[in-house]
This record gives structure tokens, sequence and C-alpha cells, in this order.
């Protein structure tokens, strides 16, 4: 990633994870880095860890919180040139327990943020002649998964308001894509297996066999290979690209 002066990147749920590992790639590449979390504390943290150069705090589920924060961000440190819409997380439940209370929660969490984020930096990346804004959404935003279908429902939304703002925006020098990774390496997935292990009974590594399945390598995903796949989609090299969900899954889909 070669640019003649350093960009300001927001990347939303940065303080851990995916987030964290995405953040961190960009910091390493020179960027001039924002890192969003649910807390000041979190922010504060992830930003002294990483070597970021500001951190800003909100629940995205907050429009108003969300906007207030990116607001900031953009007086702090100039108009956001790349944001990473990294902010999310899952629940499970049969269809019998998935009410439509479950499903506002994973659109609120999932999608929402989404576009209120759009909606804000998008003036100043107009008025600088371009910008990237790229969604992890998730390989459940491209087919379905059991058990999880008010997550994959969102996450498929995410997919098709990545397309729509992709061809809204063509023309004025931003790109809008998605990366859907497979399951991942994280605190996220742990925490499900660990919920699956008290609620089963089942041994962790057979648990964990039932996540790999789905990937024809055999492994999780590892988070700087999603970090990886998302400063492609914000470097140079992919101009062109725009409307695009970019399966890092190991060859599921």
């Amino acid at each position: 990633m070669i640019h003649l002066s350093p960009r300001h990147i927001l990347v939303t749920g940065a303080a851990r994870g995916i987030g964290r590992a995405i953040a961190a790639g960009f910091v390493a590449a020179g960027e001039r880095v924002t890192v969003l979390g649910r807390t000041p504390s979190s922010a504060a943290r992830a930003r002294d860890q990483l070597g970021a150069a500001h951190a800003v705090a909100a629940d995205v589920t907050d429009a108003t919180a969300l906007e207030r924060a990116l607001t900031q961000a953009a007086d702090e440190a100039g108009p956001v040139a790349v944001l990473v819409n990294n902010a999310g997380g899952a629940e499970t439940a049969p269809l019998a327990r998935s009410d439509v209370d479950t499903l506002r929660r994973m659109m609120a969490l999932n999608l929402e943020p989404v576009l209120v984020a759009a909606r804000a930096v998008v003036p100043g990346m107009k008025a600088s002649g371009g910008g990237r804004i790229v969604s992890v959404a998730s390989t459940a935003g491209l087919k379905g998964y059991g058990y999880v279908s008010a997550y994959c429902a969102a996450k498929h939304a995410v997919v098709g308001l990545t397309r729509a703002l992709a061809l809204e925006l063509a023309a004025t020098g931003i790109t809008v894509n998605a990366v859907c990774p497979g399951f991942t390496d994280t605190d996220l997935v742990g925490s499900a297996i660990d919920g699956l292990e008290a609620k089963t009974g089942r041994q962790r590594d057979d648990l964990l066999t039932e996540f790999t399945r789905h990937n024809p390598m055999g492994r999780l995903i590892r988070p700087e290979e999603v970090a990886d796949a998302v400063m492609w989609l914000a470097g140079p090299g992919a101009g062109a690209v725009t409307g695009q969900a970019i399966a890092v899954a190991g060859g599921e889909l």
C-alpha cells in the first residue's frame, strides 16, 4: 500500500478480534488510524496497544452516539478516507426462540451501523475526491446456517446494502465492498464454543471440529487473513473493485 501521505482510517469494533487485526495492519502500513470501541476505556486501550493515532467510543447500536463519534474522529484527524465497518455480533437460537425482537437486535447491531457510518463519512469522501468503505460481513451473508437465522438475515442485508451503495457511489470515486469471513479464530467463536460446551456437555475438540468442518482447509480463518483482504480493498490496486462480497473462507464458497 503506497500513498503520498497517511490516510485517515477508521475501524469500528477495533478493540478485539478481526477489527483489532485490521487496525493493526493499517497502523503497520503507516496509516493514521482511529479505533472505535464500545467504551472509552476499551477504545483507549486498543489505541495505546496498537499505536493508533486516535480513539473514539460509541455503542454502534446507538445511531446518535455513532454519528457523534464519527464527527469527533473527523474533527481530530480529518475526513475519513477509509471506513471499515467491523463491529457486529451473533445470537444463536432455533426458530422457536427466534422472534422479531431477535431479528431487530441483529439488524441494529450488524446492519444499521453500516448505513449510519456511511452517511456520516461519504460527504467528506466526496469532497476529497474518493474513499473506501469496507464492511466485514460473513459467509452468513452469502449462505444460510442453522440456528442463526436472524444473524444470517442481517449479514445478507449488509451484502445487499453494500451492492446498492456501490452502484450509487461508483461515479464519485468511492468504492464499497464487503469481506465475508468464515468461522474465524476470535474470542467471538471461542465464546460460542464455550457456550455450547456448557449447554451440551460435548468435548471442546468435538465442537471445534463442527466449526472447522465448513472450511475445506479444515481450520479456522486467522484474523490477519481477513485484515489482508480489507487492506487490499483499501489499497491502490483495488480502485476498480466495488460492489463485491469477497469470501475469506478457505474454499467454503
